[in-house]
């Protein structure tokens, strides 16, 4: 007899509503972290926006959180200079890139946290890029992006979470939702409406990277003993692709990766159609 030919499942992906693809406004985008990695994203953000402008697209807004100021070790491994010491980060970078891409994008000087559910407007965003040193400060980012998804309705209505974070030479980009993303019926494949929360998917992940020296460095010789130089701008452009990818393909099939710098490696993390939590 025959043997019965197995059915080859279908590639789990995740589809973008025609909002993000097609916007009457620009998206909006809250981006937390305005230090190493938080700077290269921005630059990359900008850059994105003049693109998608070009192409017809509405581009984004974006606002960059950070109460944290310039310190001398800072300069070399971020993107400041000498005369921009004791400035906030998030309004040196702001202002740079407004006067070289002529955006009108904001900085604000304070923490991504629960004191911010008083501004639910300023809160909330289409997309949310987090680039912070510490788990709490996810978590806090965590707790203020669920209220949001169920208390703040509007065009800014949260759905994406994408989190950067690194060691000295590795490091990761998740991509997750916040609510269900309503998906198309598809012959071809299996649509996924929701991505895992790196807060809840990589919980060990993220406890076992706290436990390195989270304390200020003096000078960018001690701050290069803890991260590479180039870890932060390697992991923001491989971050941004797949941001890319979302506005240009409107479909992805990978939602982060793992990246480490020292081997010259890149592991995607796949969509994948389970049910989470």
């Amino acid at each position: 007899m025959k043997a019965r030919s197995k059915k080859t499942p279908k590639p789990a992906v995740h589809i973008v509503q025609k909002e993000l693809l097609q916007p009457y406004n620009p998206v909006t985008v809250n981006l937390i972290g305005a230090g190493g990695t938080g700077g290269q994203v921005l630059t990359a953000l900008a850059r994105m926006n003049h693109a998608l402008i070009a192409l017809g697209h509405a581009g984004l807004f974006v606002r960059v959180f950070d109460d944290d100021t310039v310190e001398p070790a800072n300069l070399g491994r971020q993107l400041f200079t000498t005369a921009e010491v004791g400035l906030h980060k998030s309004v040196a970078l702001i202002n740079r890139i407004n006067r070289f891409f002529g955006t009108n994008w904001k900085a604000e000087t304070l923490r991504y946290d629960q004191q911010l559910l008083e501004d639910r407007n300023r809160a909330s965003a289409l997309i949310t890029i987090s680039c912070v040193d510490t788990v709490q400060a996810r978590y806090d980012i965590e707790e203020v992006l669920k209220y949001l998804s169920k208390n703040h309705t509007g065009r800014n209505h949260v759905q994406y979470w994408m989190d950067f974070g690194n060691s000295r030479t590795s490091g990761q980009v998740i991509l997750s939702t916040l609510e269900k993303i309503k998906q198309p019926a598809s012959e071809l494949y299996t649509p996924v409406e929701c991505l895992p929360l790196v807060t809840v998917e990589f919980r060990e992940l993220l406890y076992f990277s706290e436990q390195g020296d989270n304390t200020p460095s003096c000078s960018l010789a001690e701050a290069l003993t803890k991260q590479d130089l180039f870890i932060n701008s390697a992991l923001a452009n491989v971050g941004a692709s797949l941001l890319w990818q979302l506005f240009r393909e409107g479909i992805l099939f990978n939602r982060g990766f793992f990246l480490n710098l020292k081997d010259f490696r890149t592991q995607p993390i796949k969509v994948a159609s389970i049910k989470t939590p």
